[in-house]
Formats: structure tokens, sequence, C-alpha cells
């Protein structure tokens, strides 16, 4: 199994369950590449769940799937699980480890925030449609603007923009230890889609556009007042402030309106 398919993988059972939270094991983790592993946790598309509340047994060669009896140490805490075997009167308990009861989830909305970190957008604050589809950000092409979502169409999770769709496993990739997203192609999505969903207005995609832009300024402001400040130790705040409001970066904005969002 490759890295890419591991992710086609849970990205199809995530589909299957209409974007809902499915669960993997630890055991079935450790079939897939480690290097894939890795980076499905640290990219936030696997994140912990509850423990197991029931396991197959592995007392014997039936494997029997049986529930998971935990118990706390009164004076250590140390918590002790196990499955009681009713099937045999040589076996009774079976003593159950911790990784054997560790499992990993994903959803729908960790796949949005994976979308949201490999293309750079900021993630909307837009309530999402009544149609199951998640609303992830403002993306740009080289000719428009348009609002990305996620939707399950036929049971795979697909990017949206205006009236096309990009199956997601379409465009991943794996590189350096990291999955990533085909950004060319979502552009070109992003650019030939004709804006003909109502439910994503053309004023929507413009408000959250110039959030966008206000907030990608105001970083810019803080970024050169923590270069100022090592460069030119010991002025006032004001001072700084109206070193930027000379600059580019400054775009027209006043020396007080700089001050208020470069310290944020």
């Amino acid at each position: 199994m490759t890295p890419e398919a591991a992710l086609t993988e849970l990205l199809g059972r995530v589909g299957v369950r209409f974007g809902e939270s499915v669960t993997v094991s630890t055991q079935e983790l450790n079939q897939w590449p480690a290097a894939a592993v890795s980076a499905l946790k640290a990219q936030g598309l696997l994140l912990k769940a509850r423990p197991a509340k029931s396991v197959v047994c592995p007392g014997c060669e039936q494997e029997c799937s049986m529930a998971v009896h935990t118990v706390t140490h009164p004076q250590t805490t140390a918590a002790t699980s196990f499955v009681a075997c009713d099937k045999r009167s040589d076996i009774h308990r079976v003593a159950i480890g911790a990784a054997q009861l560790a499992l990993w989830r994903c959803d729908a909305k960790a796949v949005c925030g994976f979308v949201a970190a490999s293309l750079g957008l900021q993630q909307t604050t837009v309530p999402p449609p009544d149609d199951g589809s998640l609303l992830i950000g403002v993306a740009r092409g080289s000719k428009r603007t348009q609002m990305l979502c996620l939707r399950v169409v036929q049971g795979h999770l697909t990017l949206v923009a205006g009236a096309d769709g990009l199956p997601l496993a379409d465009v991943i990739g794996f590189e350096s230890g990291r999955f990533t997203l085909d950004q060319e192609a979502v552009r070109h999505m992003v650019d030939a889609a004709p804006t003909a969903d109502p439910r994503h207005t053309p004023s929507t995609v413009k408000r959250e556009a110039r959030k966008m832009d206000t907030r990608a300024m105001y970083a810019t402001w803080q970024k050169a007042f923590q270069t100022l400040r090592k460069k030119h130790p010991g002025r006032s705040n004001v001072w700084y402030s109206q070193q930027i409001a000379k600059t580019d970066i400054g775009q027209g904005r006043d020396a007080s309106t700089i001050k208020k969002h470069m310290l944020s």
C-alpha cells in the first residue's frame, strides 16, 4: 500500500458515511505505511478517539468479538483492561493492552482543515448550506475567486467550486513525508467553473475575499513591527507604526490604525 492509497482508503470511508466520523484501529494502522500514518496524524486527518469498547479476543483461535472491561486500582489509579470469555472454561479473563484499544478518527471537518491548510486558505466562518456540504474557504484562481466547499457526490468526497467538482482522491499526493494537493488543478477548476450555485453568492465570496486580504495585511504589519523592533529596539509603538505607515505595506492606512493591529 502506498501513502496515497492509505489516504484514498480513509477518504473513501468518510465519503461512504456522508462525512460522518469513521474510526481506525491501531492494529489496522500498523499495516499501513508508517510514513503515511505519521503524516495523517501530523496533518490532522487522524485524531485521537475514545478507546474501543469491544475487541476481537486474542485468547484462542475462535477470535470472538467481546466487550472490554476496565478496572482501576484504588491506590495506584492504574487501569487494567480485559475481556471475560464465556465460551471456554479454560480461559476466563484475557488481558487487553492499551494499544489494542487505541482508536483514531477522521471526519469531513478534519478533511476540510487539511484542504484549507494544503491550499493556504483561511477557513470560512460562513454557515454551511442545508445539503450537507461544508464550506472550506475562498480559493483564488488566475481569473476569478470562488468559494471552495467539500461535498459528498455518489459516496466520494468532492471539492466543489461554483457548479464544478473535482474528486478529492484524484488530486492528492505525497511528498517529503507530507500529503499534498494539486494546487494547479484546484486553481484551474476555480477559473473554469461558472458561479452558478445560488447558495454561494458572489457577494459572499467577495466578502470572504476582503476578510482574507485584511487578515493578510494585518499579518504583514505584525511581521514588520517585529522586524523594526529588533532593528531599532527601545522605540515607542507610535514610532514603529509611523515607520510602517510610510511604506507600501501600510496601504495608505494611518499610523493609529496600524498601531492597533500590529500589536494584536
